[in-house]
């Protein structure tokens, strides 16, 4: 649990507060305003307006310009953001032909394989020009090329599984698989603070669903007790099947998952594990194989991995390891495998060829290089956040590190200060993370370089003492006061 000050949850809630009220104020003359105009759609009742847009409209859009800013190169270490203006108050953004060179410290580029690769790029552009940029069919069609079927035996060797299946889209992994795996008469045990597809996913599903405090090992046992010993509503019939579902790295948090511990309770109880690596598969670990491989655990106990190829790997889509027998079940019966179009074989290629040199087998050692420029910077990033006086959260290793910010003023303010002095980075507030729980989410690349890392952090310093979100004491003879010439150890 985050301990929020208490100074700062009550200005956060008078801010909200005071939003509330005006917004409120301003929607009650809308409406009479909205009564004397005409309306050409008399007696349909309304679309897009109602308390569900409440906050968009009164607090996304007045900053709005934070989000999707447009970018015209690739998401490397640096990239080019393309510079946008507001005649309306941020109701609407146009593109101008300006391009601001930014130190990016919002991309999932963890080891730095988005940008131009010597062994990567020519592999991709060479099946460009094989295949096309898509197969224009599903696997079960003329979705199925040699690629495919090399990436799924790659996949799974670097797994460490039987099998694999992959997908054009890691977000509908776990929305699709789930509602194949669980069904009526099922119970999905998940994490508090799983990924939203995770929760899409389980509640299409219709099995039943009960959540267990964020990493809490402790607490997931006393769950699955309570609910084998009621079983099912109403029946209190035995389950059919229990599954426990947790992330490698959670997203928002940049927190590891205590998966030992949780392993070792599913295998008390006989439940099933399915563990999502969406941002820890081929960013932690020695030879990058995910937490599985950092904590020790054998993935023989984790029943259903699943990951995706938009972070570490620099492409798209996401995958599925398991044993012969549960990736063939899915094969007949996953409906993104049987009617979604195929993951586009460029993409696949990158794939593969990002594998190969993390595991080595392009004959350099830039796999093991890129793997421990990951780890050291990310430990030396969060270190000195931590010095400076940042709320930092998060585990040692762990590319995320979310700053907190909570006050919802202050989710534009360090955005727009930080792009001023360009850099990149990305704010994330409700409904994506809890209301009091806004913060700014840095992710670390390998291709970052020491330079890039201490010019990051001179900025955030600045922009943090600006806007007041230095919630702890500094270190003292780690940083110069004036926030201008740090220097680091």
């Amino acid at each position: 649990m985050i301990a929020i000050p208490y100074l700062t949850a009550l200005t956060t809630y008078f801010s909200y507060g005071l939003l509330f009220a005006f917004g409120q104020f301003r929607d009650f003359f809308r409406k009479i305003f909205d009564l004397c105009s005409s309306n050409n759609l008399q007696g349909y009742a309304p679309i897009c307006l109602g308390l569900e847009d409440f906050y968009i409209r009164r607090l996304y859009l007045r900053i709005q310009d934070c989000f999707g800013r447009p970018i015209a190169s690739a998401p490397d270490a640096w990239f080019d953001v393309v510079e946008r203006y507001s005649n309306d108050n941020n109701k609407t953004l146009k593109r101008t032909n300006k391009l601001s060179r930014c130190l990016n410290l919002g991309s999932y580029n963890y080891l730095g394989f988005a940008a131009a690769d010597e062994y990567c790029t020519p592999r991709v552009v060479e099946s460009l020009k094989q295949y096309s940029p898509s197969t224009c069919s599903t696997r079960v069609d003329g979705g199925t090329t040699v690629l495919h079927n090399e990436l799924e035996e790659c996949v799974a060797r670097f797994v460490g599984k039987p099998a694999a299946l992959v997908f054009g889209m890691g977000y509908v992994t776990n929305s699709a698989i789930l509602p194949v795996l669980m069904g009526k008469g099922s119970l999905i045990i998940s994490d508090s603070l799983n990924h939203n597809s995770i929760v899409n996913g389980a509640r299409g599903s219709g099995a039943i669903i009960r959540v267990f405090q964020h990493n809490t090992p402790s607490h997931l046992e006393e769950v699955l007790r309570e609910q084998i010993a009621e079983g099912q509503p109403r029946t209190h019939r035995p389950w059919k099947k229990i599954m426990v579902i947790v992330e490698g790295i959670y997203s928002m948090e940049g927190e590891l998952c205590k998966l030992p511990e949780i392993i070792a309770i599913c295998k008390k109880y006989k439940v099933y594990t399915y563990l999502d690596e969406a941002h820890s598969i081929g960013a932690v670990g020695k030879t990058g194989r995910g937490v599985c491989e950092l904590l020790g655990v054998d993935t023989a106990d984790v029943d259903i991995m699943m990951g995706t190829f938009t972070k570490s790997f620099g492409s798209c889509g996401g995958y599925i390891g398991g044993s012969k027998e549960i990736i063939q079940y899915l094969k007949y019966t996953c409906p993104a495998h049987l009617y979604a179009t195929s993951i586009s074989p460029p993409a696949a290629q990158q794939i593969i060829s990002s594998i190969k040199v993390i595991l080595g087998e392009d004959g350099s050692s830039r796999g093991a290089q890129k793997l421990a420029q990951i780890r050291e910077n990310s430990n030396f990033f969060r270190s000195e956040l931590q010095k400076m006086g940042f709320e930092v959260l998060g585990d040692n290793d762990s590319p995320v590190m979310p700053i907190m910010l909570y006050n919802p003023s202050k989710i534009p303010a360090f955005s727009r200060e930080c792009l001023k002095q360009n850099v990149a980075v990305v704010t994330v507030a409700f409904p994506a993370t809890p209301l009091l729980l806004a913060r700014a989410r840095i992710c670390i690349s390998a291709s970052h370089s020491k330079e890039d890392l201490i010019k990051a952090l001179q900025v955030i310093s600045r922009v943090g003492d600006l806007v007041g979100i230095k919630y702890f004491p500094a270190e003292p003879m780690k940083q110069q006061q004036d926030g201008k010439n740090l220097k680091f150890d």
